[in-house]
């Protein structure tokens, strides 16, 4: 396998700009009091936005990748976004494994 400069500087660019996005926002909420529907407002955008990524998916492929999208909607709403994606890839590649 070999390695592409270009992508591997592409993929290391994101990477940094990723982290320096929630870095920075983790320091600038530090100082901002949050009242309860601020912070009800802010827990809710890491679900939302993993839906909008997901639910174009859901209606522009097969029936595997709707119902991994639907999984992933479930899971979204009661476990950690990183479990929630998790559960999602496996469901898929299971039920691609199957034949679904």
């Amino acid at each position: 396998m070999t390695v592409d400069f270009a992508t591997l500087l592409a993929i290391l660019a994101m990477a940094a700009a990723t982290v320096l996005t929630r870095v920075s926002g983790l320091l600038l909420l530090r100082h901002v009091p949050l009242g309860g529907n601020a912070r009800k407002a802010i827990e809710s955008i890491p679900p939302a936005v993993l839906m909008a990524v997901v639910a174009p998916t859901a209606f522009a492929t097969g029936i595997a990748e709707t119902i991994a999208c639907a999984v992933t909607a479930f899971a979204a709403l009661r476990l950690p976004m990183l479990v929630s994606v998790a559960l999602g890839v496996a469901s898929v590649a299971i039920l691609r494994a199957v034949g679904t």
